[in-house]
């Protein structure tokens, strides 16, 4: 079984996402660093997986600390973690899961034994990657039924095991479906600029046996206007209180042409993904990357020398063309502001 990330001994072991899918190797990360290095280059992504491998980060880099200072240490370490991905906020919901569970030993007693603080942190960070698993699966039942024998379905970048700490979160609902036994066909877009769906997605359909097809981003629209897409179903990596969604690039105009072919538009998540900071999209930052990954691909260029690029790595998907969020505490349908404080 594939893992995307763990704990081994003293070492967060990671798959490398930028190999795959022609090569699956794994990143032996034995400093907080290396782990934060891994989630910068996009070794590890995926909104869930992000906060799992910065949680078991800081415990990581706790762990290799010294007893003194302690305090000081992990309060450093959580800021350099904070400033990696700026949009996906399942990285800042695991950083103050993990500032909980520190202020909660040192509020216990007067003086923690270093020893107990790092086997602490280290359990907390398992826990939040079990706690992710066993979402997945919950989410995968809550939204199974949502898929119908022969459908096919349209699902955009990687929202599947790879994404999160195993199992996933839209695929991880396709999984479920397919696991009943449904015929189900998938049509995995390439997912420029990194091509997540080219690469991952259509890796995980494979290994998972499960058939599917791969298209180009720019064949959404005519697959759908040919009666070719019964539902489109994507992950998310920050979801605002009024029911806005954040996902990878090119979301928002899936969204748009599901709309106007009457198509199902779901959004799944867990709970963690809900910012109850934020009140819309509008509010969230949209993390923008090297224009590099436009102009090129593995290092060949594919545009003119010398030439611009701009490359936004998310966009917003207002609430008005989503049709239910999947969650593992439930379904939520509009109004989306009453269902999501219902599940918060």
């Amino acid at each position: 079984m594939i893992k995307t990330i763990s704990w081994d001994r003293d070492t967060v072991v990671l798959i490398d996402q930028r190999a795959l899918p022609h090569e699956e190797r794994y990143i032996a990360c034995r400093t907080h660093q290396e782990v934060i290095a891994a989630i910068n280059d996009m070794a590890v992504r995926g909104a869930p997986a992000v906060g799992i491998a910065a949680a078991m980060g800081i415990a990581l880099g706790v762990w290799h600390s010294s007893g003194e200072c302690l305090s000081d240490n992990f309060y450093s370490i959580c800021d350099e973690f904070s400033k990696t991905r700026p949009t996906a906020v399942n990285l800042f919901w695991a950083i103050e899961r993990m500032k909980s569970r520190f202020e909660k030993e040192t509020a216990s007693v007067p003086h923690v034994n270093a020893s107990t603080m790092k086997n602490a942190l280290k359990d907390e960070s398992l826990r939040i990657h079990d706690q992710d698993m066993s979402a997945n699966r919950q989410m995968g039942v809550n939204g199974k039924h949502l898929i119908k024998d022969g459908d096919t379905i349209l699902t955009h970048c990687n929202a599947g095991l790879l994404a999160t700490g195993g199992y996933g979160t839209a695929l991880g609902v396709i999984h479920a479906a397919h696991e009943e036994g449904k015929s189900i066909h998938v049509l995995v877009d390439e997912t420029r600029p990194l091509l997540q769906g080219a690469r991952l997605t259509a890796w995980e359909m494979q290994r998972a046996r499960i058939p599917a097809t791969l298209i180009t981003d720019s064949m959404a629209g005519s697959f759908m206007k040919r009666g070719m897409v019964d539902l489109v179903m994507v992950g998310a990596d920050r979801i605002a209180t009024n029911g806005d969604v954040v996902n990878k690039i090119g979301t928002y105009s899936l969204a748009v042409l599901a709309r106007e072919n009457k198509i199902p538009f779901y959004v799944v998540a867990p709970v963690s993904t809900i910012d109850r900071h934020t009140r819309t999209g509008d509010e969230i930052p949209i993390e923008e990357r090297s224009g590099d990954e436009v102009l090129e691909f593995h290092g060949i260029s594919i545009a003119p020398a010398g030439f611009n690029a701009y490359n936004p790595a998310f966009d917003v998907t207002p609430k008005r063309y989503i049709t239910a969020i999947i969650t593992e505490k439930g379904i939520i349908t509009a109004p989306f502001d009453k269902g999501i404080k219902n599940v918060m």
